[in-house]
């Protein structure tokens, strides 16, 4: 058994997690889904990532799970604490030094929107939420997960990661074929150029913690007895 230590994207809540929380507790696993303190400008990077430390406290064999901007703070757990798994799920994945706010630039997502957006017929990067992001949630759900929103601080979005180096743990990359925000032809790229490796990949859009709850978590447990 483990500890999934899921970090939801930005402006989000823990309740994001809560359906894959409920799959993975019925499994036998421990879960820890914060709401991070997203909306202080007292918590860039570093401090989130200690204030998640905190929350850990003594727990084991943990596995962390940063998904969308939650990939900014997920590398900077796993590079303090013992971690079994490292999991990038449709996540920024920094480079060191970098700036969210420059990841976009940096890694060449407008071209690659622009592509898939072409293909899709403006599905891709559309700007109403239920198109981008809740594609495939339940509409009430989506609703729900819309009503929780936060702002996401300028502390954490504008200054540059502390992370020197990707953290050297056994890490995982998950995609979602029918992401709106995030194509998966980007991340086929993305994720062997930063990290080295190829990615998995599950059906759902971008908040695939709603959509595809077991499928999900079918592909997390899968990771602990590869």
């Amino acid at each position: 058994m483990a500890t999934f230590v899921l970090i939801h994207g930005g402006g989000d809540v823990g309740w994001y997690w809560h359906l894959v929380e409920a799959e993975l507790r019925a499994r036998g696993h421990d879960v820890l889904a914060p709401d991070l303190p997203c909306e202080d400008e007292t918590k860039g990077l570093q401090e989130t990532a200690d204030w998640v430390i905190e929350q850990i406290g003594d727990r084991k064999d943990l596995v962390v799970v940063g998904q969308s901007f939650g990939g900014f703070t997920a590398p900077l757990i796993a590079e303090r604490l013992p971690v079994k798994l490292l999991v990038y799920l449709a996540a920024m994945i920094p480079a060191p030094g970098e700036r969210p706010s420059d990841w976009w630039d940096n890694t060449g997502y407008a071209e690659a929107a622009k592509t898939q957006a072409a293909k899709d017929g403006g599905l891709t990067g559309n700007k109403d939420p239920l198109i981008e992001y809740y594609n495939g949630v339940p509409r009430a759900l989506a609703e729900e997960a819309l009503s929780r929103a936060r702002d996401q601080s300028n502390a954490s979005y504008y200054n540059p990661t502390p992370l020197k180096a990707h953290p050297d743990v056994p890490t995982k990359f998950i995609l979602c074929k029918d992401d709106h925000l995030f194509p998966a032809d980007f991340f086929r790229r993305l994720a062997p150029e930063r990290l080295g490796i190829a990615p998995d990949e599950i059906p759902g859009c971008h908040c695939v913690a709603l959509s595809h709850p077991k499928e999900l978590t079918d592909q997390l447990e899968s990771y602990l007895t590869a």
